[in-house]
């Protein structure tokens, strides 16, 4: 028998030029945990996921039939010279996709499976004439069970039929576990107005102002203020019978009278008309804003009909075990056989193995305050992305090369540890991974490292270091091997007294509890940088995001406190401001320059010079929107489309501009700076990184401001031109400061969610000095946050906890990082 050829032991990769890499050789071993480091913007997403899993993936659909292929959103191939041995590959994204309204946290994760399966096979289930049947193996031998008081048969529901997207849904709600119903104070949100003024507004975008005529024949005034008008006229106006009316009306357009039959749709009945018959999400947005989403009465929210509701196993029914927390559920599901004849015991625990080894990957991974009923899409990023994990490593495949984007997002330091073992769990299946993070514990673990840089952008994409932790510790060129021995410093921003701490004031604010929080008082000192902290779970985004931060808009506007905020003091402050790590612009046509306000200024610019005056170019010209020197064939978004049958639409750069977004004509409106030599087009400019535009426009004090501003942000390597949805995270972050900073922050507020997201920690370091410059500049700066890093060079840290779900919603500690590190109670103190 011939020898065997042994099998490949490192995925190789020749030439990889995806997005900013130069062309970069790497060798990626197989079977191993390999993890790539990097400054923000040095390739690291461009290698992981633009080559290795780009063509993993792409390569295991080739597999597949051209019949099936063009029914798969494919891939491109990936801008390599040459990869071999690479396995097919699933990612893990760094954003999961926001899931829909019939997702929870059980059907997501799929414990609900298991679960359903429990209450079908072993619950205790009512007969059609209402008596309780003992347990039984019935449902398992599908055969009828027998009611042993009225003799009546009757086959126990199947795990599918107490589904909540199936036929276990509540009626009511369609599974869904709200209700929409019409809120009649959005109906006529001004009273000083008549009806002829469009008062009534569900007439006015909803339905035919022919309302108002068949109003007034019922015996309504229209044409006194609705504040006026007799409970019997609002009555008529709110709930009117749908009668036939004959009436005379005048066309408002052409002002000719005609007479017609209408029947009278009330305001309610219009809101009620409009929401049966929305198609779209277009339709939906007009007809939601008279509408108020409440739990659905009849289900309680648990989304399940009454029948699924009546089967009772171990004292609870499935909404009730549903609604409990993991770490609850998984302490009564263990006792769950304990409560069933002998004869069931054996099933009983081969469903609850199966049930247990997932939920065991879930609670390592820090989910255990989560309860199997929360709706999937009010879930934090970090959250849906350790669910993700979770169900990756329960698929037991062997040979998979798994991607993992940023698998740390969101995570506190003490939920690091399951994590770690999750990803250890991966490769003892015989599986690759391939993870991007900063997390320096991360690093550590990994068997081979991969560092790219030096810096961003054009400044980045080349390989400095790869090979084992002490290999890559020991290279001269390494960014990340100072933080890998534990020599970075930590503490980079200088210390305050606790006396000096509210020096100039405070905001104070008082809570009624929320969620699974308790009620609050809580402290934030004026023109400090605070740091809010806790695990996961814990409250700190119900005691900023939804009570400090609507609180404060409210004060701001003058308006009504949120129901649960029973007080707040905020003496100065005029506006707050949510710096959260959304994309920026929904399109291509969103670039740096727009945003940032440089492209109005250089627009300015060229047409001001002679060869624009001579072409009788105006700064409206310039615009790569709407201007005359846009690029005809791309429409000035620098991008086209080609349709390739049966293969995915490819998108390229244009052909013509050669994605410049501008016509030929652009470049023959030149500029000179003012100490150079070579002249420029608005095209060239644009090609430009913030820094380098900076040497040309160094005399210019307005353009210099500007982009000395990102370059002080730490963006001074985006091109001029980039895409803004593009950028990551933080980038999106920074460059939404940008108009921001300069200026005088007194009366102003900044709310940060997490955003050391995709930052090395020679960029926390970048970020450390922005927040320091807004507090200089009187700003009070309120960060929420895992980083150990930016917790240390807070000024002030309210520390949420101790634990998630139910046992968090406290303030555990508060005051300078020394005195939450000094915190018994403290879990994030622990880790300082």
């Amino acid at each position: 028998m011939a020898e065997r050829k042994q099998a490949p032991t490192e995925i190789i990769i020749r030439g990889a030029k995806a997005h900013n890499l130069k062309s970069i050789d790497v060798d990626i071993p197989l079977g191993k945990l390999v993890a790539v480091a990097g400054v923000s913007g040095s390739g690291k997403s461009s290698l992981a996921l633009g080559i290795v899993y780009a063509e993993g993936s792409r390569r295991y659909l080739e597999a597949l039939s051209t019949y099936t292929r063009r029914r798969i959103t494919q891939a491109a191939r990936a801008d390599v010279d040459e990869i071999r041995h690479v396995p097919a590959a699933l990612a893990l994204h760094q954003r999961p996709g926001i899931p829909g309204v019939r997702s929870t946290f059980g059907t997501s994760s799929e414990l609900l499976n298991s679960l359903r399966l429990l209450f079908s096979r072993l619950g205790s289930h009512v007969c059609p004439n209402g008596h309780r049947c003992p347990p039984s193996m019935d449902v398992a031998l599908m055969v009828p069970t027998h009611c042993h008081v009225c003799g009546t048969e009757f086959c126990g529901p199947s795990a599918e039929q107490m589904a909540f997207n199936s036929e276990g849904a509540c009626p009511t709600c369609a599974g869904t576990g709200v209700v929409r119903t019409v809120d009649e104070t959005s109906l006529v949100p001004d009273e000083s107005l008549s009806i002829d003024q469009g008062a009534v507004a569900p007439w006015q975008a909803l339905m035919w102002s022919l309302m108002k005529d068949i109003a007034r024949d019922m015996g309504v005034r229209t044409d006194v203020p609705f504040c006026e008008l007799t409970a019997k006229e609002r009555d008529i106006v709110f709930h009117g019978p749908a009668e036939k009316r004959h009436i005379l009306y005048v066309n408002e357009k052409t002002n000719t009278a005609g007479e017609m039959d209408f029947t009278y749709y009330s305001a309610v009945h219009t809101v009620e008309n409009a929401l049966a018959k929305v198609k779209d999400e277009k339709g939906m947005k007009r007809v939601e804003k008279f509408l108020r989403e409440s739990v659905c009465s009849d289900c309680g929210g648990s989304r399940l009909n009454e029948k699924v509701r009546s089967t009772i196993l171990a004292g609870k029914n499935l909404a009730e075990a549903t609604a409990m927390t993991l770490d609850e559920l998984i302490a009564w599901v263990w006792h769950v056989p304990e409560t069933l004849p002998d004869s069931l015991r054996p099933m009983a625990g081969s469903i609850i193995a199966a049930f247990m080894d997932n939920a065991k990957r879930l609670k390592d991974l820090g989910l255990g305050y989560l309860s199997l009923d929360r709706a999937s899409a009010t879930l934090s990023t970090g959250e849906r992305q350790r669910v993700q994990l979770a169900r990756a490593v329960r698929n037991e495949t062997t040979g998979v090369l798994y991607v993992l984007d940023e698998p740390s997002i969101g995570l506190h330091p003490s939920n690091i540890d399951g994590l770690l073992s999750v990803l250890d769990n991966l490769l003892e299946d015989g599986n690759s991974v391939l993870l991007v993070d900063h997390d320096v514990r991360l690093l550590r673990h990994a068997d081979h490292l991969i560092e790219l840089g030096p810096l961003a952008g054009r400044d980045g994409g080349t390989l400095l270091a790869q090979g084992a932790l002490d290999s890559v510790t020991r290279e001269p060129a390494s960014k990340i091997a100072p933080f890998l021995m534990g020599e970075g410093e930590m503490a980079v921003r200088e210390r305050l007294h606790p006396r000096e701490l509210f020096h100039f004031g405070r905001l104070s604010m008082e809570t009624a509890p929320l969620h699974t929080v308790h009620a609050l008082k809580v402290d934030v000192p004026k023109s400090r940088l605070t740091v809010v902290t806790g695990v996961s779970g814990s409250g700190k985004t119900t005691l900023v995001l939804e009570s400090l931060i609507p609180a404060l808009a409210a004060h701001c506007a003058g308006e009504k406190l949120p129901v649960h905020v029973r007080s707040i003091k905020a003496e100065g402050i005029t506006r707050v401001n949510l710096i959260d790590a959304s994309p920026i612009g929904i399109n291509i046509r969103s670039t740096v320059a727009t945003y940032s306000g440089v492209l109005d200024d250089l627009r300015k610019l060229y047409a001001d010079t002679e060869s624009a005056k001579a072409l009788r170019l105006n700064a409206g010209a310039f615009s790569y929107n709407t201007g005359s020197l846009r690029c005809a064939t791309c429409d000035g978004t620098g991008r086209i489309s080609l349709d390739v049958q049966f293969l995915p639409d490819v998108t390229v750069d244009c052909p013509d501009c050669e994605g410049s977004r501008y016509c030929d004509e652009a470049r023959k409106v030149l500029w000179r700076p003012e100490h150079g030599e070579k002249t420029l087009s608005l095209p060239d400019v644009m090609s430009m990184t913030v820094r380098e535009a900076m040497a040309v426009f160094a005399t210019n004090k307005r353009i210099f401001g500007k982009l000395a501003t990102l370059d002080g942000l730490g963006l001074g390597y985006l091109t001029l031109g980039e895409d803004t949805p593009a950028l990551s995270g933080g980038e999106a972050q920074r460059l939404k400061l940008s108009s921001e900073m300069g200026r005088p922050q007194s009366d102003s507020v900044f709310v940060f969610d997490e955003p050391t997201i995709g930052l090395h920690p020679l960029d926390v370091r970048v970020l450390l000095s922005v927040f320091d410059r807004l507090v200089r500049a009187g700003a009070t700066v309120i960060v929420i946050e895992h980083d150990l890093d930016v917790i240390a060079n807070a000024d002030y840290v309210i520390d949420m906890g101790p634990g998630g779900g139910q046992d968090g919603g406290r303030i555990v500690a508060f005051g300078t990082p020394s005195e939450i590190k000094s915190c018994r109670e403290s879990i994030t103190g622990s880790y300082l």
